[in-house]
């Protein structure tokens, strides 16, 4: 079959071995398969990005030597179906599947390993446990953004955003609006959005972005952010609330204010999501949050960075990391789409087939011109 083969930051176009399926799993025939930015990094930080999985305990991502067909956000056609799947062989509609694989006894990265290759090529396996049919007619291409909205979906449940909250999303890049559009599906009822780019500004807003800013010309932590505390009015909030609650008689003071944190009236800061990953920008949030901001970090910085711990302390800032999805996570975002809660279409800004992704990969370097581009191997 034909694959594109990433080997030393080259991507070519190969004739390589069909795939055949083992126990318990699919082979897919790709139907489209969404270019993601951690491929752009693997492409050219292989060791960097392999350094940070292995630290993890995963010591098999590609490395920059390696000849891998990458490619994880697809969706498929069975083509053909490993003992003990028999299940699946009545299925004639589109599939998508959570890019793992077991092979001689170790789960893999789809599309990130040698052992476990990838999306850009006619055909794919899959763990039959990780399939999914594609609900209520939704179209492939659109279903291919599964797995990239799935990714969104679990940074949102991550920042455990209220319904009341403020939501601010620093970069729209296609993870940021895929957080945006999660937010908004989860009923929260302000998400600011900031980008430099006109282009992904626009895409904010058709996903349903409340306000978006031009960070050159206006702070998103004036958009919506008034009334959050600063260190001055925590300090008066303490002692004005003492002040009142000592001249109550006959109650215990201390009792009320056990029951109002119970209740939930301790103060807090906006939800905060780093999209960009670029070494500064956490440090950058960090410096303009309001107090008691939880900044949940979804961008993946490949440079080494430098916050100053004391910033964080001084205004007892909540800092997470993300990664990947559940399984349940998954299921989600693909029903999300499949009942119009969540509309990703618009992020769909290219389509190539096999040939045009090394192209497609330069391309996606201009944010006024692609957000996401899909490989569609037959076409």
């Amino acid at each position: 079959m034909r694959a594109v083969v990433c080997q030393d930051g080259a991507l070519d176009v190969c004739d390589v071995p069909t795939p055949v399926p083992g126990r318990g799993q699919l082979r897919l025939r790709v139907l489209a398969c969404g270019i993601c930015g951690s491929d752009l990094h693997a492409r050219h930080h292989a060791d960097a990005v392999a350094d940070a999985a292995a630290t993890a305990g995963y010591p098999d991502l590609m490395r920059p030597a390696d000849a891998v067909v990458m490619g994880h956000e697809f969706c498929g056609e069975i083509d053909d179906v490993g003992p003990g799947a028999g299940r699946w062989r009545k299925v004639r509609g589109p599939v998508v599947a959570m890019p793992l694989l077991r092979r001689d006894g170790r789960v893999h990265l789809t599309g990130l390993t040698t052992t476990a290759p990838g999306g850009y090529a006619e055909q794919v396996l899959v763990q039959d446990s990780l399939a999914f049919e594609v609900p209520n007619g939704l179209a492939p291409d659109v279903a291919a953004l599964t797995e990239p909205m799935a990714v969104a979906l679990h940074a949102v449940r991550r920042g455990q955003v209220g319904k009341g909250q403020t939501a601010i999303v620093i970069g729209c890049g296609p993870i940021g609006l895929g957080v945006i559009a999660m937010l908004k599906a989860r009923g929260v009822r302000t998400v600011v959005a900031s980008d430099f780019s006109p282009a992904r500004r626009a895409l904010a807003t058709a996903m349903g972005a409340d306000v978006v800013v031009d960070p050159a010309v206006d702070s998103p932590w004036e958009a919506r952010t008034k009334g959050f505390l600063d260190a001055p009015k925590l300090l008066a909030l303490a002692v004005d609330s003492m002040d009142k609650l000592r001249a109550l008689p006959l109650v215990p003071w201390h009792r009320i204010f056990a029951a109002a944190e119970w209740a939930g009236a301790d103060p807090q800061g906006p939800v905060v999501f780093e999209c960009v990953g670029v070494p500064g920008v956490l440090a950058q949030v960090m410096a303009a949050a309001p107090l008691r901001t939880r900044v949940v970090v979804v961008g993946v910085c490949m440079g080494e960075d430098r916050i100053a711990p004391s910033v964080g302390i001084n205004k007892e800032i909540d800092l997470r990391f993300v990664l990947g999805y559940t399984p349940g996570e998954f299921h989600s975002a693909l029903h999300l789409m499949a009942e119009g809660a969540v509309r990703p279409e618009a992020l769909i800004t290219g389509r190539v087939g096999l040939d045009g992704v090394a192209g497609a990969f330069e391309d996606l370097g201009d944010p006024e011109v692609h957000a996401k581009i899909l490989v569609t191997p037959g076409g």
